[in-house]
């Protein structure tokens, strides 16, 4: 064989390799009991930052390769991309995607982990929501997933698929919804995913804005691969929260995994104040503490100037009230 044809026949073969272990079952964070399990086979805790929207920070000129670093610095292991419908088609598709696209790479360089969200409220079976921004179709959720696990199917960066933000059917309008046609829908998603990538671990919410799983002691979803999500924001229970909190989803992390894909607060007095967010850095101690003892995993409502309650003030990232708090927790929890 001559030197250059030997030349080219190593890097093909090499660039063969380096691709397929990407798609193989031990490149990817799987579920094993109640736990996350990373490629190295090790239990992997998640906490992390959420963004706010994709194409929200486009617009804002914020989605570069410096807010990936950022959020590194402050020592997350994983970002949630919130995807809401409105954004996404306003944009469009294939533009929204390219700019994903681009943030996995630099998600991967900083060695983030990535929640694919789909970032409506409301009521999924009967197509009703909380605001115009949240607004979708099954048939949209479903092309939605269908994409995204297409395209992401060789990339365990994107290790966790948010199947649906915050089911909700007390809120006015919303329609109507029990568990069982909610876990079915859920477990129909599941599937379209399934059929394109087999690795995806999915993310399964209960109602009340994706608080309550209550649901789940008699009728979990009939998934592998699944882990829950909770979002205990300081106002839907009263203080003290703890026994609250167990029985309305701590419990389920005995069984399975659970990660709180948003968390957060901020005073009273400061912008964009609201129910269910106003607290102060007790409740910061309180749900830390909490998840410590429950192996729970967690991302933080909003690494963002404009959507409360707020990590940051500005773009030079000068942390809020809950920023000072959050910042160095993570900082010193950082694996």
């Amino acid at each position: 064989m001559k030197k250059n044809n030997l030349a080219t026949f190593v890097i093909t073969t090499l660039v063969f390799v380096l691709t397929a272990s990407c798609s193989t079952p031990d490149a990817w964070v799987k579920v094993e009991g109640n736990r996350f399990i990373d490629p190295q086979g090790k239990e992997i805790i998640f906490r992390g930052l959420c963004f706010s929207d994709p194409v929200k920070l486009v617009q804002d000129g914020q989605w570069n390769e410096r807010y990936f670093a950022e959020a590194a610095d402050w020592g997350a292991n994983i970002v949630r991309f919130a995807v809401h419908p409105a954004h996404l088609n306003a944009m469009g598709w294939e533009e929204t995607f390219a700019a994903m696209d681009q943030g996995i790479e630099w998600a991967k360089k900083y060695g983030l982990y990535v929640i694919m969200d789909w970032h409506s409220i409301g009521n999924l079976k009967d197509e009703l929501y909380t605001s115009p921004m949240y607004n979708t179709t099954k048939e949209e959720t479903f092309k939605f997933w269908r994409t995204v696990a297409q395209r992401y199917k060789d990339e365990p960066t994107v290790a966790l698929y948010e199947l649906f933000n915050e089911p909700t059917v007390t809120a006015p309008n919303t329609g109507t919804c029990t568990w069982d046609e909610w876990k079915a829908l859920q477990e129909q998603i599941i599937d379209t995913v399934r059929t394109y990538n087999p690795h995806a671990v999915s993310l399964c919410a209960g109602f009340n804005w994706a608080y309550d799983l209550t649901p789940v002691a008699n009728a979990p979803i009939a998934r592998p691969n699944v882990a829950y999500v909770s979002h205990p924001y300081p106002m839907k229970r009263d203080q003290p929260w703890e026994e609250q909190w167990e029985r309305d989803f701590g419990y389920v992390a005995d069984t399975y995994p659970v990660i709180c894909t948003e968390i957060g607060y901020c005073l009273e007095d400061e912008p964009g104040a609201h129910i269910p967010v106003m607290s102060t850095d007790v409740y910061g101690e309180h749900i830390t503490k909490y998840f410590e003892q429950k192996g729970i995993s967690f991302t933080i409502w909003c690494f963002d100037v404009d959507w409360a309650p707020m990590l940051i003030s500005d773009w030079n990232f000068t942390p809020t009230t809950e920023g000072r708090f959050f910042k160095p927790y993570l900082q010193s929890k950082k694996q």
